[in-house]
């Protein structure tokens, strides 16, 4: 199982990753530093996510996961010491008790409706460290936060 789970995603200021669950998500900016970070780590996601993939992911292993896979079976499968949860927001909420991390990019937009970061009821607060901000597009504004989740 990987020491690091780390949940990735480009939100909006209002807390969505999507407008709908097959949304092609062009409006967001920090494509590169995606590619950057997950590459050569596996890249955990939901059908729906994969199915919005414009092409494959070279240099990574895949996983599409579905719903009655159990989050902590397939994290067991994964022989790397990092991983990455690349959504969709069902995906982010079942992995939710493993994320040991997350890098989160909002970017300046509202949707007001969508697919929510985490979709589903959270049953506990998680409390983050933060570690690191990272400039995307410094003249719009757009950051990379990073924090550590802590555990108690």
């Amino acid at each position: 199982m990987p020491a690091e789970v780390i949940l990735i995603a480009a939100v909006t200021v209002d807390g969505f990753i999507a407008k709908h669950s097959l949304e092609v998500t062009a409006w967001s900016k920090d494509l590169h530093l995606f590619k950057k970070q997950t590459m050569g780590h596996p890249v955990v996601m939901g059908s729906n996510t994969f199915k919005t993939l414009s092409g494959e992911l070279g240099g990574r292993e895949v996983l599409v996961v579905s719903r009655d896979q159990k989050p902590k079976n397939i994290l067991s499968s994964i022989s790397h010491d990092r991983c990455f949860i690349a959504g969709g927001g069902k995906t982010y909420y079942r992995f939710i008790n493993h994320i040991t991390h997350l890098y989160i990019t909002p970017h300046p937009y509202v949707f007001g409706a969508g697919v929510p970061l985490f979709d589903g009821d959270l049953t506990e607060e998680l409390e983050l460290n933060f570690q690191k901000m990272i400039v995307v597009e410094e003249e719009t504004g757009i950051y990379q936060y990073q924090y550590e989740v802590i555990r108690t």
